[in-house]
């Protein structure tokens, strides 16, 4: 590899490589459990719950999945929203031996009935207003138990923890057995089941950990995780965690501002993994009603870029850097991340972690590494990589070649050894023979006062092939015209990057965590 290692970046001391040990899921909680038995592990809605009290839950569940005949290596679907409930089901799930499968309380009948019937599901806990939803499809799928999970009223989760059985010890396979199956978003198409191992899940939270510990207090950590933890990285960067550490997992079941601010005021969190879309919203809160925000020591910011300009005003508002960093389903999730202390680059995903290689390789024959500020694919490997995908081993052979993560994301590398993510494969535009990406367009119109957020996608043009297009959405009170914007980026890009046509809409379409789906938004236009 050209790149310079994680460690030349970070202050003296850090790891240059983690051991990873050979243990499953479930028996990596446990190791906190016995060390933070009385400490808070979630806080939720006013109650709190202590690790050995999770960790006793988790367990009557997992003997009563077994008593019901739930097997190892069977799978059980999870649809709630942020809730103890959520936490209780997926350790139990683990120490029965099953793969929990991930299941967006979005998704409408369709769109469930895939990921059920994909996976054959033995059983679901879905959230109780959603149990409408589930039972239209479950004839149709290979799902035998169901049970409805409620925050205020009793509902069938009760019955999981009333019954006095005897757990049946499983034994893993943590390199083999499949601990998650993480449905992609689908914000390029279908989604297809991600396989991950028990190893990959604990490879990825020990390697997140060694990124952050110069900055972690164990046993006292508050980590406030809106970020859903049926997605992926608030599943790792959230709740395993903050586990890992003995920390207290505090925990919103949707992202509302006012509320969000307003749980941070009481609680004081020390941490915040979050999207783009919470810290703009959380920045412009606190600046129009004066909030401190001080009490944050360590934010990280994921699935979706996020703009030079955010970045640098939240740590001015609040004190806070925020790390970002870069990852996907497939790989557990995190791969990069820039230093939570020592040499950050605004823009950059920054530098692959501990036990990671990454590489920018030719688009064209996709082996090819490309040098220093050249843009191709990238690629990743790492103790943290998928099994492959679910049921697909011809889709799983064209993303992992030779142990290589094929991302489908197009960056670029600096003479440093950052890495910089300039768009999607599918999302590149070719207007009159030029590749466009469409986050250098984005950077600039996050640039602009006026500009809340921003969307940039390729329209069908008879001429050009393709023209580009830009969405936006304004901050509070703000007005602004297709002409402004267009003048804006005139000044900024060269003219062959400028839009042709600015839309301004109230609210992007957005995915459970919070990215925009561009997907979604090109067909609303390609169909008017």
């Amino acid at each position: 590899m050209t790149y310079r290692p994680w460690y030349d970046f970070v202050p003296e001391g850090n790891l240059k490589e983690i051991e990873i040990p050979n243990i499953s899921l479930g028996d990596l909680f446990l190791k906190s459990v016995k060390t933070y038995p009385e400490h808070t592990a979630i806080t939720f809605m006013g109650k709190t719950f202590n690790y050995q009290t999770v960790y006793g839950y988790a367990q009557k569940i997992a003997a009563y999945f077994q008593d019901i005949g739930i097997e190892k290596g069977d799978r059980i679907a999870l649809m709630l929203p942020n809730c103890p409930h959520y936490v209780f089901t997926y350790f139990g799930a683990i120490l029965a031996g099953a793969t929990v499968v991930q299941v967006n309380p979005m998704y409408k009948g369709q769109e469930l009935l895939h990921v059920l019937k994909d996976s054959r599901a033995k059983a679901i806990i879905a959230y109780e207003p959603l149990m409408p939803i589930v039972q239209n499809v479950l004839s149709d799928t290979s799902v035998t138990h169901s049970f409805s999970v409620s925050f205020t009223t009793p509902s069938d989760f009760e019955q999981l923890l009333q019954h006095q059985l005897e757990l049946k010890p499983v034994n893993i396979d943590p390199k083999e057995d499949v601990a998650v199956l993480q449905y992609t978003g689908g914000t390029t198409g279908r989604s297809k089941g991600a396989m991950l191992t028990h190893y990959n899940l604990v490879a990825n939270t020990l390697q997140s950990f060694a990124t952050a510990e110069i900055n972690i207090k164990l046993g006292e950590e508050r980590v406030l995780v809106i970020s859903p933890l049926f997605h992926v990285y608030g599943m790792t960067s959230g709740m395993n965690l903050t586990f890992y550490m003995g920390g207290n997992l505090i925990l919103l079941p949707r992202f509302e501002v006012e509320e969000a601010v307003k749980t941070m005021q009481e609680l004081k969190p020390t941490s915040f993994p979050g999207v783009p879309t919470m810290f703009i919203a959380i920045l412009n809160y606190a600046r129009e009603h004066n909030i401190d925000l001080s009490y944050l020591e360590t934010c990280t910011s994921g699935s979706a870029p996020l703009s030079a300009d955010v970045l640098s005003n939240f740590e001015e508002t609040t004190g806070a850097p925020i790390a970002e960093g870069y990852g996907l389903s497939e790989a557990s999730p995190v791969t990069h991340r820039n230093p939570i202390e020592g040499v950050q680059k605004a823009g950059s995903i920054g530098i692959p972690i501990p036990n990671t290689d990454s590489k920018v390789v030719d688009l064209d024959n996709g082996t090819d590494e490309l040098p220093v500020g050249e843009v191709g694919e990238l690629v990743v490997k790492g103790p943290q990589i998928m099994k492959g995908y679910w049921n697909m081993p011809e889709e799983t052979e064209k993303t992992i070649r030779d142990g290589w993560l094929y991302t489908g994301d197009l960056a670029k590398m600096d003479e440093d050894g950052f890495f910089y993510i300039v768009g999607r494969k599918k999302e590149m535009i070719i207007a009159s023979g030029f590749n466009i990406y469409p986050i250098e367009i984005e950077t600039v119109l996050y640039q602009n006062p006026k500009v809340l957020e921003a969307a940039v996608i390729g329209i069908p043009d008879p001429y050009r092939g393709e023209t580009i297009k830009a969405v936006v959405s304004l901050k509070e009170g703000q007005t602004a015209t297709e002409e402004e914007i267009i003048h804006f980026c005139k000044e900024r890009l060269a003219n062959f990057k400028v839009p042709t046509s600015v839309d301004f809409i109230d609210e992007f379409p957005k995915t459970a965590v919070g990215k925009i789906l561009k997907r979604e938004l090109k067909e609303q236009y390609i169909s008017n």
